[in-house]
């Protein structure tokens, strides 16, 4: 048996007609404008009794990911940022040369303890 076209495919039952805005209330929002270093608008809505305080200052534009800040003529810089460091130069900012060759040397020992190839002074 082949089953016919439903009008209601893809519908729920009780949905109502189609294109009805009923459904719940929205609560009360306030728009908040946004604009970066190249003036793209940002637009984030909050709730209407949010307190001005809790309404962040700048966002993180979500065209250019440039900071984003509530002053139009004055948007906030880009912050400079720290350049990726590696382990070992963290581990440079902690040891000095001298603690450095001397962890080396440690490490060298007890591997060539481990293999049996350690240096018989």
């Amino acid at each position: 048996m082949v089953s016919g076209n439903s009008a209601i495919r893809g519908s729920r039952v009780g949905a109502g007609p189609m294109g009805e805005q009923d459904h719940g209330v929205h609560a009360d929002r306030v728009a908040v404008s946004y604009w970066d270093a190249k003036g793209n608008e940002t637009i984030r809505y909050f709730a209407a009794n949010l307190p001005e305080d809790e309404i962040p200052d700048v966002i993180d534009s979500p065209s250019t990911g440039l900071p984003a800040g509530r002053d139009r003529e004055n948007p906030p810089a880009l912050a400079k940022t720290e350049p990726y460091k590696t382990h070992l130069a963290y581990v440079k900012e902690r040891r000095s040369e001298e603690e450095a060759a001397a962890l080396l040397e440690e490490a060298l020992e007890q591997l060539r303890a481990r293999r049996g190839t350690a240096k018989n002074d």
